[in-house]
């Protein structure tokens, strides 16, 4: 076994993925993982990254699958007795045009980005070593103003909420989704809105959690990598993927001991924002 680092994306054969992965080739002391749900799609990205002059390795991955995320971690434990740094990106979001019910819409969404996120954390959370970074990548939707009930933004932000109880608000918000009432319980018409405050949400309690850990200094962050030009947005994003990479990828490769970002809410500049009230800053 060796004592060599590694760093694993989910989510990483195209987009922001993609260009963390090749952000960290760069840049991350060890072996960095790109992963796929699909095999060959996983492989080709891998292929195209060697044509540029970089060694990633691959690993099939698919988080909607405990079994799938169960084979990565008992991999990494295996050859590498542990994990240095995971980057939550993997994430689905409907175009606006879709045409499943909104109550689909929302179970699948919030199943992804919330459910299966918070499963791989748990999953690979116990393998991750002293110094490690843990990067959540959410969005400027996931500002928790976007809700716009004052009563679910003060339970989402309590001090001491519990990881259960925002995965309780996940599931009464995918609920009320199907029974067509969830704009009278205060939340918003997007169910990628939800989905990603309720991951920033999960950050804070995560960071929390780690600062009691036996383990010294392992640091999570959520992130708003910028609105980028890629599949997820239709192509009408504004930055290139690899400007939506810098700031995940610099939350990733945070130096040992660091005093801040930890717990916090980063801006696609790598400005801390405060999650709570804001400002945010300007567009992008």
């Amino acid at each position: 076994m060796t004592a060599k680092k590694v760093a694993v994306v989910t989510g990483s054969n195209k987009g922001i993925g993609f260009a963390i992965v090749k952000e960290l080739c760069q840049k991350f002391d060890g072996d960095v993982f790109l992963t796929s749900r699909d095999d060959s799609r996983g492989q080709a990205a891998i292929n195209q990254l060697k044509k540029e002059g970089f060694n990633p390795k691959f690993h099939q991955l698919d988080i909607d699958h405990k079994g799938s995320v169960e084979v990565l971690r008992d991999f990494l434990q295996k050859n590498y007795g542990g994990l240095d740094c995971l980057v939550n990106n993997a994430a689905i979001a409907y175009k606006n045009a879709a045409t499943e019910p909104f109550g689909e819409q929302a179970e699948n969404t919030i199943k992804t980005n919330y459910f299966s996120t918070l499963n791989l954390c748990n999953i690979l959370f116990p393998i991750l070593r002293p110094h490690a970074r843990v990067v959540n990548v959410s969005s400027s939707a996931g500002f928790l103003r976007k809700i716009p009930s004052g009563e679910l933004r003060k339970k989402l932000s309590a001090p001491d909420v519990t990881v259960e109880e925002i995965s309780q608000l996940m599931k009464e918000f995918v609920e009320s989704a199907k029974a067509g009432n969830h704009s009278e319980k205060g939340w918003p018409n997007s169910t990628y809105v939800v989905s990603k405050v309720g991951l920033s949400a999960l950050t804070r309690v995560q960071h929390r959690m780690f600062q009691q850990d036996p383990r010294e200094d392992i640091v999570v962050n959520h992130v708003h990598p910028g609105y980028v030009d890629t599949d997820m947005t239709s192509h009408k994003g504004v930055l290139k993927p690899e400007e939506g990479a810098q700031a995940p990828s610099w939350l990733a490769l945070l130096p040992e001991n660091v005093e801040k970002p930890k717990g916090d809410y980063v801006w696609h500049d790598c400005q801390i924002v405060d999650w709570l009230n804001g400002p945010i800053p300007g567009a992008h």
